[in-house]
């Protein structure tokens, strides 16, 4: 079975163009339901612009005894006895801006790090789905790092709509997290079409050739970031991720990856592996960071050539030097 990539996508040196919404929802209806992961850090974004804000009032309205103290403790030029020297004024205020100014750019990122943890990251999924032509065909589909659901769920949603009798694996680290997504995926009425388990993506516990489809959302970004980001370590376990995908995907199933920063390295690996019809999003800011989705098609032939008798196939793992 050979699936196909939505032809108003054009290929990689072009852009996805974005989908009409279809199936809008409220964001308090999916907070409800998902939560949000990684609150932590919206905690910490929202109590230091609360701190910030809090130091831009305080210099407002007390910024004659700024300037004073300024003045004395740096020992500043005084020209006024009640308003301190220019440079103690000068200084006091850009303190104050910058506070201000931080304030602001805080309050900005906690409310892009929630949208994108609830509100995009549901509109994305959407589009992700929306990747994959006939869903009716779909037998057996995995998503990679499905954390709480939100991309599980639209694929079970559908595999349901489609009335297909197949069914969508979530594979996340924590088995924690795995039973928490079988939750939603009751909640959102698809839970016959879901299976969660625990395992390791540098080496999924599936077979070649076993998958319809397989779609992931920012999560490959986040494999070996114990050796760092930008690290040629961490670039080879994300290689290791975009190989296994392709070695559990079926000739012609489709793949479909929406992740930050690194989608250029995925374009060159899936290259490499001769992947066919290779398409990339237009930028989409998430987490304060570019991001794209990036489809691509498992040729039917996947052979490489002819070594002396009989034919060499390509390995679709990705190997450590």
């Amino acid at each position: 079975m050979s699936l196909t990539i939505k032809p108003h996508l054009h290929h990689q040196n072009h852009r996805m163009h974005k989908p009409k919404s279809t199936n809008s929802r409220d964001w308090t209806q999916i907070y409800t339901v998902y939560g949000m992961e990684q609150w932590q850090t919206l905690l910490f974004l929202v109590f230091q612009a609360t701190i910030f804000s809090i130091m831009s009032v305080l210099f407002l309205l007390y910024f004659r005894p700024i300037c004073q103290f300024l003045d004395t403790f740096f020992l500043f030029t005084a020209t006024s006895s009640t308003g301190g020297g220019s440079a103690a004024r000068f200084a006091a205020g850009f303190i104050g801006c910058v506070t201000a100014l931080s304030a602001v750019c805080l309050f900005f990122a906690a409310g892009n790090f929630f949208y994108s943890s609830v509100g995009l990251r549901y509109e994305m999924a959407q589009r992700i789905v929306s990747c994959v032509n006939d869903w009716s065909n779909v037998k057996v589909a995995l998503d990679i790092g499905c954390g709480r659901g939100i991309l599980l769920n639209a694929v079970a949603t559908q595999l349901k709509k489609t009335g297909s009798s197949g069914r969508v694996v979530g594979l996340d680290r924590s088995k924690g997290t795995t039973l928490s997504t079988l939750r939603t995926a009751n909640v959102e009425g698809v839970g016959e079409y879901v299976t969660c388990r625990e395992g390791d993506v540098r080496s999924l516990p599936f077979g070649d050739n076993y998958f319809d489809v397989v779609v992931s959302a920012t999560f490959v970004h986040t494999v070996g970031k114990e050796y760092g980001h930008r690290t040629v370590e961490a670039a080879a376990e994300r290689m290791r991720v975009l190989g296994e995908m392709v070695r559990v995907l079926k000739p012609g199933g489709v793949g479909v990856v929406w992740d930050l920063v690194h989608v250029p390295e995925y374009v060159r690996r899936l290259q490499e592996l001769k992947m066919e019809d290779i398409m990339v999003s237009e930028r989409v800011t998430a987490f304060m960071v570019s991001s794209h989705i990036v489809s691509f098609r498992k040729p039917d032939q996947h052979i490489l050539g002819l070594l002396g008798p009989g034919e060499v196939r390509l390995d679709w793992r990705c190997t450590s030097s």
